[in-house]
């Protein structure tokens, strides 16, 4: 089983990799470090659109072989916030994944048709729409390199359940956003790595497989999808 987008690097037992997203550039720089010391951990460097006044070429100084993604970042349209910048910021970490060929983490709030159009005006990437909330109608839409990353509250949101019945199999990834979005049984406590075995169950039930065959095909798509 692979976590592949988390905040919090506990509780990794019985995981064979976890992604450790990040959100800034402290977040960013401690991934790097706790990836040092564990080679389950992955790092991933990013700035959030929530932190937009954090500097790109700071960014660019962490990136070296071992991080597996540039992210997460994206845009996230709530009130008052400052859109140009934040496209601005979400091309440049593009930029930064094409040039050192890595993974791209999206993240996309009430924006998600203008992700899209973002992603799809390049070439050469690949990522995931990380906690993909698109509905069915967008599914065609999201460029072929991109994943689709869904977490734990498709064990108790039926739309979502639904939803996840038309991704392609070949295009999902499951994620836990510890120490957010706790599967059930878990729901309204802190998330954790290890509770990605209950979205895992929950992808089984959906496609109607077995727990084994069910974790070969979404590992495979984690170990493409991050060169793992």
């Amino acid at each position: 089983m692979i976590d592949t987008h988390s905040h919090i690097a506990a509780n990794i037992e019985g995981l064979d990799f976890v992604v450790l997203s990040g959100s800034n550039l402290v977040d960013s720089k401690n991934n790097i470090e706790l990836a040092k010391n564990n080679p389950k951990l992955k790092a991933s460097v990013g700035i959030h659109p929530q932190e937009i006044g954090e500097y790109i070429n700071d960014l660019e100084k962490l990136i070296t072989d071992d991080v597996v993604a540039i992210g997460e970042c994206g845009l996230e349209f709530t009130d008052g916030v400052d859109k140009e910048k934040q496209i601005v910021l979400f091309k440049k970490q593009i930029e930064l994944s094409q040039k050192y060929n890595k993974a791209l983490i999206v993240h996309s709030r009430k924006a998600m048709d203008e992700t899209i159009e973002i992603l799809k005006s390049y070439k050469n990437l690949r990522g995931v729409i990380h906690c993909y909330t698109g509905g069915i109608k967008r599914i065609k839409n999201v460029p072929e390199n991109f994943y689709f990353g869904i977490d734990g509250n498709v064990t108790y949101e039926d739309g979502l359940a639904k939803v996840v019945k038309n991704i392609p199999k070949n295009r999902l990834v499951l994620e836990t956003d510890s120490p957010y979005l706790a599967p059930i049984p878990f729901r309204g406590q802190e998330n954790r790595p290890e509770y990605v075995k209950y979205v895992y169950q929950k992808m089984a039930e959906i496609w109607g497989m077995n727990f084994t065959e069910t974790e070969k095909i979404i590992d495979a798509n984690a170990r493409k999808l991050f060169q793992l």
